[in-house]
């Protein structure tokens, strides 16, 4: 894959062990914020109960945090098109640990609100940022792999760091989570504040950003990523409630399948990092593919108890396998002003879960659970459709 870095803000070539000391930060930092998203979701009870509000209200926290994300984060890109990358990192990342922390210190819904919504603000244009930055100080045959080590510290987010937030969160409180992705965040910034190279001012500005975003390769390959992808979201939602209701697997063996889901999902994301240095077209395709074929036959997997668990190991590995090689296609066309085109990416990818998780309840209340691996497999198969228009040579 060809190298996204922009013109006019390449780093100085750093050493091995700096690029390492960059990613580790980058990860602790994406960690923490993946972790912030989804931690409510394993809090609920002991929010409600605690700030005296109903289980659906604080749900709405979860919500509130995805608007951040999808509306913020191409706000917040737009205006710090013209400030430097490290200054804009170490400002992002501070604003994430103010935003926890005030939700760690929070006495009522409306100030915990307001912590997420600040934390939120940082999300989409700190995880653009960092993918652009870490494409520049490794070499171009190694990019694919630093993005998916980025996008890794969502995937173990989900695999352990909401799990043990909620474990935590009965122990000591809900407060204390929401302390605890807060000093990962901050020793993840410490760490960007000693190892990241400084840049100077990117010359490209909004308009530069906004010409990028116009392109056709750019728009569809967001599209793909927020259609194509929501057909994960529509059966990863209802995953445990198919795994006990129709597969007939006990509460804690669907939650082990669930755990194992996970860690193959991060295997398969650093899979197709690698398959993204030789091609981000041919990896999103067969991964979308693979994805299509695997959906479909869910349904019909689901009563067969060892069928479905290859069906969930498979799930697994191709989960998260479309992110890096979607980012990748968008490096590669996005020139030399990607950050805003990489930001309304992101927001994809969560205006994706929603409509997934959406598409999903509706089968769900309509007596389809079953069912819900064809619809994910019709939403795959739109993105393959659509990830062959992006990478097709018509400019």
């Amino acid at each position: 894959m060809a190298s996204a870095t922009t013109s006019t803000a390449v780093p100085p070539p750093a050493t091995s062990g700096r690029s390492a000391l960059v990613l580790a930060g980058f990860l602790l930092s994406i960690f923490a914020i993946g972790t912030a998203e989804l931690l409510v979701g394993g809090l609920l009870p002991q929010i409600a109960a605690g700030l005296r509000v109903s289980v659906a209200g604080t749900g709405q926290l979860v919500t509130v945090y995805a608007l951040g994300v999808v509306i913020g984060g191409p706000l917040i890109t737009l205006v710090t098109a013209r400030l430097p990358r490290k200054g804009l990192v170490l400002g992002l990342t501070a604003l994430f640990v103010a935003g926890s922390l005030v939700c760690a210190v929070a006495t009522s819904y409306g100030l915990l609100v307001a912590g997420r919504v600040l934390a939120a603000l940082s999300h989409g244009t700190l995880f653009a940022v960092s993918i652009i930055v870490v494409t520049t100080i490794v070499p171009p045959e190694r990019t694919g792999r630093a993005i998916a080590i980025v996008v890794s510290g969502l995937t173990v987010a989900t695999v352990l760091g909401v799990p043990l937030g909620a474990l935590l969160g009965q122990a000591l409180g809900w407060r204390t989570p929401f302390l605890a992705v807060a000093v990962i965040a901050a020793a993840g910034c410490a760490v960007l504040a000693v190892a990241m190279p400084r840049t100077p001012a990117p010359a490209t500005g909004i308009r530069s950003e906004l010409r990028v975003l116009r392109r056709r390769p750019v728009l569809l390959a967001i599209a793909t990523t927020a259609i194509g992808f929501a057909g994960t979201g529509t059966v990863l939602t209802y995953l445990v409630p198919l795994l006990v209701q129709v597969s007939g697997f006990s509460s804690g063996a669907a939650s082990a399948l669930l755990l194992a889901y996970g860690v193959g999902s991060l295997f398969g994301n650093l899979a197709a990092g690698r398959l993204t240095e030789v091609s981000p077209a041919m990896t999103v395709r067969i991964v979308f593919l693979a994805l299509t074929v695997l959906l479909a036959a869910l349904p019909f997997a689901a009563p067969s108890r060892p069928a479905t668990v290859v069906a969930v190991l498979v799930f697994g590995l191709l989960a998260t396998a479309t992110i890096a090689p979607l980012q990748g296609l968008i490096l590669q066309h996005a020139g030399d002003a990607p950050t805003l085109s990489v930001a309304v990416n992101v927001s994809g990818f969560n205006l994706a879960n929603a409509l997934g998780s959406a598409l999903g309840g509706g089968l769900v209340a309509a007596g389809a659970l079953r069912w819900t691996g064809l619809a994910g497999a019709a939403l795959a198969l739109a993105g393959l459709g659509l990830s062959w228009l992006a990478t097709s040579r018509r400019p």
